[in-house]
């Protein structure tokens, strides 16, 4: 076994999609969960509202990962209360440096009404400059459906991210159409 192998199975699946448009955030995620060439869930929820509704979070990666870095955020939007952006630095931070935490494996976008933030174990913590960010599987496919969609359509970002992740559904065979939405 190369070093670059796990001993693990060939999970794949999410497409995650985050849109805002008009005063409105919307995450919009896939339910689907796949190891190798079989699904083994079609209805994963992967999206999470944070700090009593005003935060929402969706998650690629390894489940069990992707919920300690949620409990993490949750502790640093108490301790930053309406500084999401401070809150996502300081959990990259503690992400890239801690000895435990730097092996989980998932990455998140986090949301509020005026932000949008890609989270990532390598310290990343990036705003799009469109409005629009995705992670996971079909990501790509479901970012570059939901640009097209906010510059050639007035519908709003909820029928964006939709649409977006439809269009996704059709073109990933690791996406499907159970979508869980929340929006603020």
């Amino acid at each position: 076994m190369t070093q670059t192998q796990s001993n693990f199975p060939d999970w794949h699946g999410t497409t995650i999609l985050a849109v805002r448009k008009d005063g409105k955030t919307v995450i919009a995620g896939d339910g689907q969960v796949s190891m190798g060439p079989t699904i083994v869930k079609g209805a994963a929820r992967k999206v999470r509202t944070l700090a009593g509704g005003k935060v929402l979070a969706g998650f690629a990666g390894a489940t069990a990962d992707a919920f300690t870095l949620i409990e993490r955020l949750e502790a640093k939007l108490e301790q930053y209360p309406d500084q999401l952006a401070r809150a996502c630095v300081d959990l990259a931070k503690d992400w890239r440096t801690d000895r435990y935490l730097r092996r989980l494996e998932a990455m998140l976008l986090v949301a509020d009404k005026s932000s949008i933030f890609t989270v990532t174990g390598v310290g990343d913590v990036l705003e799009p400059e469109y409005g629009v960010a995705a992670v996971g599987s079909g990501g790509n496919y479901a970012l570059a459906a939901a640009r097209a969609l906010i510059d050639n359509t007035d519908i709003d970002a909820e029928a964006v991210a939709r649409r977006a992740m439809a269009i996704a559904a059709d073109i990933c065979v690791y996406t499907n159409g159970n979508l869980t939405v929340e929006r603020l």
